[in-house]
């Protein structure tokens, strides 16, 4: 996948499910959910426990189930590497980690660098970050998207933190690619106990209320 396919994939969901999760039941399951409803970009975090055991799996079952699959907060040269070895379409990085990139670039897949000041948006897209992840989004909330796209004419934005159903399209409105959706879609509790038809309600009604 190329940073056309991985760009064109977040302009069509307007989304991308960042899980978050003590355990996970049986990734390809978890996929399977989350493209029932209308959720595609998938990224496992590195923060879940045997992270690369559940990459694999969901790589390995990509025919069965559709989604594309990314590794996020990614810190390291070494957990690129692992993560592209296990299967990563894409990677994701919670803030500026030339490392990865170098790694991601080198293997020919997309990556999609964290900032949030003027001079880390700049940082990120001279490393090749084929959109720009903004968080966290919080802190300085949809019209700060706006305002970037003043010095970063046609910039990708990709906002990550404290976005939920009601503040989703503000986000979509003030220029974002796409929006992060967490907990509203994938609570934690709800990933580990596998409850897959309550996270294809979720990404649902989530996908549902996007413009």
């Amino acid at each position: 996948m190329n940073n056309e396919e991985f760009i064109g994939y977040l302009e069509a969901d307007r989304t991308l499910a960042v899980v978050r999760a003590p355990e996970i039941q049986d990734a390809a399951e978890l996929c399977r959910a989350l493209v029932a409803g209308g959720i595609t970009g998938v990224e496992l975090t590195y923060t879940t426990p045997n992270l690369l055991k559940h990459v694999a799996r969901a790589a390995e079952t990509v025919s069965e189930h559709g989604a594309i699959i990314g590794v996020g907060t990614v810190l390291t040269g070494d957990q690129a590497r692992a993560a592209i070895d296990a299967g990563a379409q894409f990677l994701v990085t919670p803030g500026i980690r030339p490392e990865v990139a170098k790694v991601a670039a080198d293997a020919g897949i997309p990556f999609s660098l964290g900032a949030l000041t003027p001079s880390e948006v700049a940082q990120a897209l001279d490393l090749g970050s084929a959109v720009v992840k903004i968080f966290p989004a919080r802190a300085l909330g949809p019209g700060y998207l706006k305002d970037l796209q003043g010095p970063y004419p046609g910039v990708k934005l990709l906002p990550s933190g404290g976005i939920d159903s009601v503040n989703a399209n503000e986000y979509l409105a003030a220029g974002a690619v796409a929006v992060c959706c967490g907990t509203a879609v994938v609570p934690p509790a709800v990933v580990a106990a596998g409850t897959w038809g309550e996270i294809t309600a979720r990404a649902r009604a989530f996908t549902d209320i996007l413009n």
